[in-house]
């Protein structure tokens, strides 16, 4: 029996439907790409003279409170990616004139805006938890606690590695960058606008930079692809196994180019027993590595080869100490991180507390900062 004419018809028109979706979706993206590149030009050049973001300001004294800073702006904005572009950025502002951030305080600050954008789990948690029926709550809040706990346990160590990294002779060597004729052609594009910025104050060129660089972000996450419970759950073999669970991570992380998007699924999925908390650990790993792709971008966009080393840098050791644990002391550290967040969410004073330590740090980060700069 033949197909009616209307049934015949919906399938093309289902098909350039898709289309339509598709090439609204590049568009979107081609714009967020072209914001992204332009705010960190700008940014580039306002932070070169920003006397706030200069050696010697209380908030960069030194490695600690960049360190600090990174991290409570992070929190502040519920996203590490533009404090670690805006990190990269200072750096770039004042390489070769010994201005803006060095490549360490830079680096610290990169880590800093990874430890605070685990925060925005926790916020999330909190959420769905007061939507969930009583006996449902526990879930979401302990998976934001392992979530904040796991990333630390990561990216303290890779903090001291990648500085130790740093501070040596063959990778403090590193040249890489773009093409010369990428960087032409991004004198091309930005450069009318760059030579207009540097007549305008400093702060406002930076600031300007900074909020197209969040308009860029939220142009990205409009283009990309939203997964949600039924994509991740498809193949529910690998949910229970260390290294597949680790490239669904890493492959989350890469999509979304964010962490507080990636570690933030894991609430529902965990609420909803599509994942075990069990489970989750080689995942917020693998999330937290390859959420550095678009600040990798970034470095290289900047045409800067200390923002390129301070970032590769950063992906190094992330990567080590996460294949590290997965391969030699997966068991003792989960079986750590199960401990404290099951003491943790114990009571709702213990929450508390860990939440005001988890505000307090890059506070008191600052602090030291200060105190010993």
């Amino acid at each position: 029996m033949r197909a009616s004419t209307p049934a015949r018809e919906e399938a093309p028109a289902r098909r350039a439907e898709r289309g339509a979706a598709w090439l609204r979706r590049g568009v979107i993206l081609t714009a967020g790409l072209y914001v992204f590149v332009g705010a960190l030009q700008l940014m580039k050049t306002g932070a070169g003279s920003l006397g706030v973001l200069q050696p010697g300001s209380v908030l960069v004294e030194n490695a600690v409170s960049t360190l600090g800073l990174g991290s409570l702006g992070a929190v502040v904005m519920l996203s590490g990616s533009p404090m670690a572009a805006t990190s990269l950025a200072l750096v770039a502002g004042g390489e070769g004139r010994g201005t803006g951030l060095s490549e360490i305080e830079g680096f610290t600050m990169v880590m800093g805006s990874r430890l605070g954008a685990a925060f925005v789990v926790l916020l999330v948690a909190v959420l769905y938890a007061l939507r969930a029926g009583e006996g449902h709550r526990r879930a979401p809040v302990a998976t934001a606690v392992l979530a904040l706990a796991a990333t630390a346990v990561v990216y303290v160590p890779a903090t001291a590695l990648g500085a130790a990294l740093l501070s040596r002779g063959p990778f403090a060597a590193l040249d890489v960058g773009f093409p010369s004729a990428f960087v032409d052609l991004l004198d091309l594009v930005y450069g009318g606008i760059t030579t207009r910025a540097e007549d305008l104050p400093a702060a406002v060129v930076f600031v300007a930079g900074l909020a197209l660089l969040l308009l860029a972000f939220k142009l990205v996450d409009l283009a990309l692809p939203h997964l949600d419970d039924a994509a991740v759950a498809a193949r529910p073999d690998w949910l229970r196994r260390k290294w597949p669970m680790f490239a669904l991570g890493a492959g989350i992380g890469l999509v979304t180019m964010s962490v507080s998007v990636s570690l933030s699924l894991l609430v529902p999925l965990v609420a909803k027993n599509v994942v075990r908390r069990e489970f989750i650990l080689p995942y917020i790993m693998g999330a937290n590595v390859t959420t550095l792709g678009d600040t990798l971008l970034a470095a290289f966009a900047l045409d800067s080869p200390a923002a390129v080393r301070v970032l590769l840098a950063a992906l190094f050791a992330a990567t080590s100490v996460s294949l590290a644990i997965l391969a030699l002391a997966y068991r003792p550290v989960w079986t750590a991180l199960w401990g404290v967040q099951t003491a943790v969410t114990a009571s709702r004073t213990r929450l508390a507390l860990f939440t005001s330590a988890v505000l307090l740090v890059p506070v008191l980060a600052l602090g030291v900062g200060a105190a010993v700069g």
